[in-house]
Order: C-alpha cells, then sequence, then structure tokens
C-alpha cells in the first residue's frame, strides 16, 4: 500500500487534464468518454447487483492464481468483504462499458472475472460482443455466473482454470479479432508482460487493450513501462488507476498521464505528453 500511495503522489504532481492535450483522438476520448457522467440505464442493474453482493454473508473458498490482495485476506471470504475489496469499484467499470460502447469491439477477453461486475459492464456496453472472461476459481467463477444470469447476460463465454493454460488454447479459438481485453487476472510482472504478448498476434490496429492495478506495485508499474515501450504500442494513457494501451498506426509514439478525478482536474491544470 505505501508503494501505490506514493506512485499516487507523484502521478498528481506529472498528470494533468484536458487543458493543452493536443492530440485530437485523445482529447475527444478523455472529455467524451473517458470523462462522460451522463447517466446509463444500464448501470443500475450491475450496481443493484453489486449493492446485494455486499451484503451477502455466504462464505466461498477462494483459489488465487495471481498476486494475491493486499489486504491480506485469506481463502476463506465472505461475498460481502470480496465485494467491497476485489470488484473494481462503480466508476472503473463505468469506464469500461463507456469504452466497449465507444469502440464497438466485436471481441472482447477479460482476464479476470471476479464477481462478474466488470464483466457485465463489457457486455451490456455491446450486446452484440461476444465477451470471453477467465477466472481461476471455482466458487468465484459460479457466484459469476449468478450474476450474469440475474442480469440475463447471454454474451458472455465463462472459461475457468489457471490462464497460464486457458488463455492460450482461448485465444486460438477466437471467432475474430481480439478487439479489446481488460487484464486483471494476475498482479505480477512476468504473467502480465507474457500475458499481454500471447494476445497481441490476435489484436488489430485499432484494438484496445486495458491493464488494471498499474501502479498497484513495483512489479506492475515495471510490467506497465514494458508494455508502454514495446515496439507495437504506440499510444498509451495512464489514468493511476488502470492504463489504455492502442496501437493506430501513422503516428508518433506517445505516452499520456491523465487524471481521472473530477476534483483534482480542478486543482491541477496541466497535461504532460511523457517522451517516447
Amino acid at each position: 500500500m505505501l508503494f501505490q500511495a506514493l506512485s499516487y503522489i507523484l502521478f498528481l504532481l506529472r498528470s494533468g487534464n484536458a487543458h493543452g492535450l493536443h492530440s485530437p483522438f485523445v482529447f475527444e476520448l478523455y472529455t467524451r468518454v473517458i470523462h462522460d457522467e451522463t447517466p446509463v440505464a444500464a448501470y443500475g442493474p450491475i450496481e443493484a447487483r453489486r449493492q446485494q453482493l455486499r451484503t451477502d454473508n455466504t462464505t466461498i473458498t477462494v483459489r488465487d492464481f495471481g498476486a494475491g490482495s493486499h489486504t491480506g485476506a485469506g481463502r476463506q471470504r465472505r461475498l460481502r468483504d470480496v465485494a467491497r475489496t476485489a470488484a473494481k469499484p462503480r466508476q472503473f467499470g463505468q469506464l469500461l462499458f463507456r469504452l466497449v460502447r465507444h469502440f464497438q469491439p466485436q471481441v472482447v477477453l477479460e482476464l479476470g472475472t471476479s464477481l462478474g461486475l466488470t464483466t457485465a459492464y463489457l457486455a451490456a456496453a455491446n450486446p452484440a460482443a461476444r465477451v470471453i472472461t477467465f477466472e481461476g476459481c471455482p466458487q468465484t467463477a459460479a457466484v459469476a455466473a449468478d450474476t450474469f444470469r440475474e442480469l440475463s447476460l447471454t454474451n458472455i463465454q465463462q472459461v475457468e482454470g489457471n490462464l497460464d493454460d486457458t488463455l492460450p488454447t482461448a485465444l486460438a479459438a477466437l471467432p475474430g479479432p481480439l478487439d479489446f481485453a481488460f487484464f486483471d487476472g494476475n498482479h505480477r510482472y512476468e504473467p502480465t508482460v507474457r500475458y499481454f504478448e500471447q494476445c497481441l498476434p490476435y489484436r488489430t490496429n485499432q484494438s484496445v487493450f486495458v491493464l488494471d492495478d498499474i501502479h498497484w506495485s513495483a512489479e506492475m508499474a515495471r510490467a506497465w513501462r514494458t508494455i508502454q515501450h514495446h515496439p507495437q504500442v504506440l499510444l498509451t494513457i495512464d489514468l493511476f488507476f488502470v492504463g489504455l494501451v492502442f496501437f493506430r498506426p501513422n503516428q508518433p509514439k506517445q505516452h499520456f498521464r491523465l487524471r481521472f478525478d473530477n476534483v483534482l482536474d480542478k486543482l491541477l491544470n496541466r497535461v504532460k505528453p511523457l517522451s517516447a
């Protein structure tokens, strides 16, 4: 937690908002998608499911193949605690919804289902898309399946098991190019970079990759830097809690740090593109 707190202070000093942002693509994405606060009817049922889970005292046995939790939670966890500490907060699920609604991907991968709330946002944003989500823990995956049934989401395919085993097979069987991927399956350097590189052959120039918790630890910060400098990556946007990766051709390599917090936007008023 100390690493993340110090990283956030540095991020605030180095990041900015839309003021002075000269990339038309990034400016439109930041102002019309990332910071779009328009209410959406689809948000309501998903957040109602979240509140239901946050009051559920059912205990499940969690099998974690990743880097674990900052909270030090054990294998036996109540659903209410998982919903409060492990599920992505509302604002990030809704950001994923807006990104999918904007880019309209047909094939979406989610590496790390958890209780299915972010999956629901991904699937609800484009009912015509095929959302393939991966979860290593059987009991967590079963709760996610309940989430999808309660929300009547039928465009989701669940893959259960260790990502090291399931991802290569699923990628080889994709019904089309990989248009959108959300990486939240492992918070360590080597698996994060490996999963990213395994997905690269299936992407297009218009694909969007989103990495979760890029400043969660020193390992994740290093993974983010490695991905930023990958030769196929031409544009990244660091929102601190998540990072957006683009492969758009015919443009100079650029990296942006942008704030995903309207309060901070009022206090700090600059954008800093990083050098390539």
